[in-house]
């Protein structure tokens, strides 16, 4: 039995990580076959000999992980929103389920379905959706400017509602080195999402009263508004937030990307340091009291001894606070461990770390198999392993020394756990962020011991004694001054390239052996492991051809171009809000982790959805050439017949004319028709960047250039029908067209009348919603690939008639 129990928790979590690498689940029933198939070796294991038997055992846990993560991904995945029922208005009668997300643009939060009506009649939609409640300001599609939407009230969680709304199935950006929200949305068990109508025309939400479900989201929500109303800074406020409630999207993004840089973000989420320093608390408190019980009830503890009390107390308050705090794997993880650990004290048995280690990890991915695809999952299990597998104090008697000594041994294993830590998981930190901060072990010394002994105390006590909040901001505050001091310094992070999974992998060893307690001799191998990811440079296009990547922004145009040795970014996507764009969201995601240096940038034209992300990018890389149609500086205007070549590619810029440019520089046609168009070709192959140019202007140029060919076509104004004129695609007679559009937007894009142009030609086309990200490389001309197709999981979005296999050949 205990070498059963044993050996099948790696092959469980291998049966886990296997299964989540599936393009596509298969039927219940074959999850269930292995399943069974599993649990007949556990028995087979018992009657095996003892190498068999492992075997047996390892293989039985395989199956059964994989198995039963399969079965449930399957049932869950048969509840999916109906195809005919997205972008039609609705009528549902639910609840609010979580704890409101407030953004800029209103509010976001998770809806429990009770009934659902169409026209009056039933329809079955998913019980748990995410529904946005528009309110403030929302961005228009042609502008920068915003226009006010409608006022929602804040809902509370627990609420009941009647609401109209417009819903989808899941679906996100699909982009390399990208955040995948479909995978967020899956594990958070949201299949559908949608918007709350709220317009003149819609029927009014109607607010159906409070209920007592979800009393601990409502409590959660209830003391999120407390601390907002009671401290004025609004970004300490968020950070007491995030320590108490777990909300972390109250913390400002500015402040977010300051603690990366400074290596400290895992104390602005309820992490395993706060939750022990919890658990201890609570213990200590607990055996104090209990004992006091003595003088006035014995009997009591004579029944129930203060160890089994305070140790059995101490995990369910854990529990407690880190539901309250939203649960998150590292809260997850400690609880786990916790109960671990405390079971085996009060058994009076001890079990090898690997042991503990490995449960926590199993009973994690049992509660919730998709965490392991999360940095979190592994920054928390890597972590405390490397503090486990180098712990001296396993192997050394307790020492009873004075208070001042204990206290100079505390100090120095501080010391030392973050130096291990941060060496350790700096290879790792790299492979799933791109960075590494430099400064991150100065700023948590001096973080740690404030955020666990001064902040988060003085927050959770707030709940209590609201005046202690005060305090705990100020502290917050003087942090941030701190570390705002040490996060200036332009080396405080380093940045390097995403190395591939083979490289990164051995990295990570290699962090880890260089802090393992082994002869040194063994630990310098370290580096040659660490060597390779760190030396890494991404695979560039050879000397005179190049390379089109064309992100996927939603509703919007971005395409980085990529020659031997030159960078240029055409468009910076849209702005989604008044604090989120996809320049900082996507593009300069995508530029680190390919470790690219941007040369010149080129912005079509001032609508918001092709330069949104410009000032983040600006701000990112301040070295960049930029030309635009709109800019004030004379040397910043794309004007025709601009030149340049890099490594054996030419650039021109085909548009606008010098004379749709007035005496003032202001362009003088409409925004369109300013786009600036740009001609990319090595000696075979070239590509054809147009922005949202109308058809007038295509037709111009078409007219003045017909000797002019195009291997690849940017869909001019996201395949609008007021471009991609039968004129252009004669004259150009491009392969293929990459169409950036947003999934179900309102204009329509792609139109049916043009991709219906694009067949009668026998051009190939790809549309993002679809493709995702789109990589198109002259030295291949005749393929493109799709990331979202290559990097498929089964929770993607995946629709395969918009997809034919003539389009995507390989």
């Amino acid at each position: 039995m205990r070498r059963g129990g044993l050996a099948g928790l790696p092959g469980w979590v291998l049966g886990v990580a296997l299964q989540l690498q599936q393009p596509a689940l298969w039927a219940l029933g074959v999850y269930g076959l292995l399943l069974c198939a599993g649990l007949v070796l556990v028995l087979g294991s018992r009657l095996a000999g003892r190498v068999s038997g492992l075997v047996l055992t390892v293989l039985a846990g395989c199956l059964i992980g994989f198995g039963l993560t399969g079965a449930r991904a399957a049932h869950f995945a048969g509840q999916a929103l109906d195809p005919t029922l997205q972008g039609t208005d609705m009528e549902l009668i639910g609840r609010v389920a979580s704890l409101p997300q407030r953004t800029a643009q209103g509010e976001r939060f998770d809806f429990v379905v009770e009934s659902a009506t169409r026209a009056g009649t039933p329809v079955q939609v998913p019980e748990r959706i995410q529904l946005g409640w528009i309110s403030g300001f929302g961005p228009t599609a042609e502008g920068p400017h915003w226009e006010m939407a409608s006022q929602g009230p804040g809902v509370r969680a627990g609420d009941r509602w009647r609401f109209t709304v417009r819903l989808r199935s899941p679906h996100g950006l699909s982009n390399p080195h990208g955040f995948d929200r479909e995978h967020w949305l899956w594990e958070h068990g949201i299949q559908a999402t949608g918007h709350v109508k709220s317009g003149p025309r819609d029927p009014a939400p109607e607010h159906l009263g409070s209920t007592r479900r979800h009393p601990l989201n409502a409590f959660r929500q209830s003391v999120s508004e407390r601390i907002d109303e009671r401290v004025e800074d609004p970004r300490a406020a968020g950070v007491l937030a995030a320590l108490v409630v777990g909300d972390q999207s109250a913390i400002d993004r500015e402040d977010w990307a300051l603690f990366r840089t400074t290596g400290v973000a895992h104390l602005m989420s309820i992490s395993g340091l706060h939750v022990t320093m919890f658990a201890w608390l609570a213990t200590a408190l607990l055996a104090r009291g209990w004992r006091r019980l003595a003088p006035v009830w014995p009997q009591a503890l004579l029944a129930v001894p203060t160890p089994v009390v305070a140790g059995m107390g101490g995990v369910a308050l854990a529990t407690a606070y880190a539901l309250f705090s939203g649960w998150g794997v590292p809260a997850q993880r400690t609880v786990i461990m916790l109960a671990v650990v405390v079971g085996l004290r009060l058994g009076v048995r001890h079990w090898p770390w690997p042991v503990v280690w490995l449960l926590a990890m199993s009973a994690v991915l049992l509660l919730d198999p998709w965490a392991l695809m999360q940095p979190g999952f592994w920054l928390s299990f890597v972590a405390v392993g490397i503090l486990f597998a180098t712990d001296p104090g396993r192997s050394q008697r307790a020492v009873a020394d004075g208070v001042p000594a204990r206290a100079v041994r505390s100090v120095v294993g501080l010391l030392r756990e973050q130096g291990v830590v941060t060496l350790a998981l700096a290879p790792l930190t790299l492979l799933l962020f791109g960075q590494f901060s430099v400064v991150g072990l100065v700023a948590n010394l001096a973080a740690i011991p404030v955020v666990t002994l001064f902040i988060t105390p003085l927050a959770m006590l707030g709940v209590a004694v609201p005046p202690l909040w005060d305090a705990a901001a100020w502290v917050v505050q003087a942090m941030a001054s701190g570390l705002q001091w040490m996060g200036q310094a332009s080396w405080a992070a380093v940045f390097r390239p995403a190395a591939p999974w083979p490289l990164a992998l051995s990295a990570v060893l290699g962090g880890a052996l260089l802090v393992l307690r082994l002869p040194w001799v063994v630990r310098s191998a370290g580096v040659l492991l660490l060597a390779p990811a760190l030396l890494y440079a991404p695979p560039r296009p050879a000397p005179g051809q190049f390379e089109l990547l064309a992100l996927d922004v939603g509703q919007g145009s971005a395409v980085l171009v990529r020659t031997a040795g030159h960078s240029l970014l055409f468009d910076t996507g849209p702005r989604f809000g008044p604090d989120s764009d996809a320049g900082e969201r996507v593009v300069l995601p995508l530029l680190r982790a390919l470790g690219e240096r941007l040369d010149a940038v080129v912005v079509s034209h001032r609508d918001s959805d092709h330069a949104g992300g410009a000032e983040a990018v600006r701000a990112a890389h301040p070295q960049a050439r930029w030309l635009s149609s709109f800019s004030a500086e004379t040397a910043e205007r794309c004007v025709a017949g601009q030149r340049w070549t890099w490594d054996g590619v030419d650039f021109e810029v085909l548009r606008p004319l010098p004379q749709d440019y007035g005496p003032d520089g202001q362009g003088l046609l409409g925004s369109n028709a300013m786009s600036c168009v740009l001609r990319i070709a090595s000696a075979e192959h070239s590509a054809w960047l147009g922005g949202d140019i109308d058809a007038a202007r295509e037709v111009q140029l078409a007219l003045a250039r017909p000797q002019d060919r195009a291997t690849v076509l940017l869909a001019p104004h996201h395949g609008s029908l007021t471009s991609s004129t039968p004129v252009l695609l004669n004259t150009l007679q491009p392969r293929w067209v990459l169409v950036q559009s947003g999934y179900r937007n309102r204009f329509g894009h792609p139109a049916p009348a043009v991709l219906d142009r694009y067949r009668q030609r026998e051009i190939r086309w790809v549309n993002s919603p679809d493709c995702g990200a789109a990589t198109w490389r002259s030295a291949e001309p005749e393929a493109v690939r799709c990331h979202r197709l290559e990097s498929r999981r089964y929770w993607h979005y995946h629709d395969q008639k918009t997809v034919q296999p003539p389009t995507m050949e390989r």
